[in-house]
């Protein structure tokens, strides 16, 4: 089965407290034939002389230093530096299970190109994980293990940014690192979505994902929810969205008057609902906010939904549910 070459490719920076474990973790795969193309984005720790040190003893370990600044031009080198017939992202915070590489090449081999393979992660950390993330992790996996990541992708990223694999062909296909666009791994997953890619299912855990108070995604600006919205809304007009439909905007929340403001902006024609009396009825940026049983009478709609209670988008669903709606094609959430 080894005889395709897989590329690993990671970035890091001031990850001294980590990197060691995760390049082992590598080196302890059971799949053997992989290259591991790891970039230094102007670290100011120790980083990168314990990866030097690592790629001294393993000829399959290239290290190299970041000529720009940031995870997507990191990325883009370490894919320009790559050789694998298979390409995989790592973090360098992370550890992987010794079988990872061997199942998700697997996986590939079997269903050919066209597929991405994907894996159930584990959340961990020393303080303990918070519930967020454990709720996080639930939903992801439950996804992962049919198959159906992309039933949801406009609620949160779909695909684990550092438990994906597929073939380089179909990597080029949707256009690799190039966007410099934040963040770059849920516009991976948007792209992968558009073209195409099948998420073959997995019921094996295969990555452990770490969480610290200085995490990246935590701590950089790029990961702000506030960039969350537009890339969504993007894709959503782009790849879902049906001028056919009468389309609805659910909640006046901030996130909804984003939304409502942007589709004017665009002069995108929409209805505006929610389920709040106290603003059922009120103009806002020109729109009267409707209650949500006018969908009732349209024959048919398509809804973006933005209330962020657990309990009230499960109403909702139930409630679409009623009406025979089918998610992404007649709704989706946003949250």
């Amino acid at each position: 089965m080894q005889n395709l070459l897989v590329s690993i490719l990671i970035p890091f920076k001031n990850t001294q407290e980590f990197i060691g474990d995760c390049i082992q973790s590598i080196i302890n795969q059971t799949y053997t034939n992989w290259e591991l193309i790891i970039i230094d984005d102007n670290s100011t720790d120790s980083s990168f002389t314990i990866v030097k040190e690592f790629a001294k003893k393993d000829s399959r370990i290239k290290l190299f230093k970041n000529s720009g600044s940031g995870i997507i031009e990191a990325l883009q080198l370490a894919f320009s530096q790559s050789e694998g017939d298979l390409i995989t992202r790592m973090d360098s915070d992370d550890i992987m299970r010794s079988n990872k590489l061997e199942v998700m090449a697997a996986s590939l081999m079997h269903h050919g190109k066209g597929n991405l393979a994907v894996g159930l992660v584990h959340y961990f950390a020393e303080e303990g994980i918070k519930a967020g993330y454990k709720s996080y992790e639930v939903w992801l996996n439950a996804l992962t293990a049919k198959g159906t990541n992309y039933s949801e992708i406009y609620k949160e990223c779909v695909i684990p940014s550092p438990c994906w694999m597929l073939h380089r062909d179909d990597f080029i296909a949707c256009n690799a690192f190039n966007p410099n666009r934040y963040p770059e791994d849920y516009d991976l997953a948007f792209r992968f979505y558009k073209h195409g890619l099948t998420c073959i299912p997995c019921n094996t855990v295969l990555h452990d994902w770490r969480d610290y108070s200085h995490r990246t995604s935590r701590t950089d600006e790029h990961y702000a929810e506030n960039h969350f919205i537009p890339l969504k809304l993007d894709y959503f007009l782009e790849l879902d969205y049906k001028p056919e439909k009468t389309l609805f905007v659910w909640g006046a929340g901030n996130k909804g008057k984003f939304i409502a403001k942007t589709l004017i902006e665009k002069q995108i024609d929409f209805e505006w609902i929610c389920d709040n009396p106290k603003k059922i009825g009120k103009d806002i940026y020109g729109k009267i906010l409707r209650p949500f049983k006018d969908l009732e009478s349209v024959i048919n709609p398509q809804s973006i939904i933005t209330v962020a209670n657990k309990e009230a988008q499960q109403d909702i669903r139930n409630y679409l549910n009623t009406l025979k709606l089918k998610s992404v094609e007649d709704y989706v959430f946003f949250c």
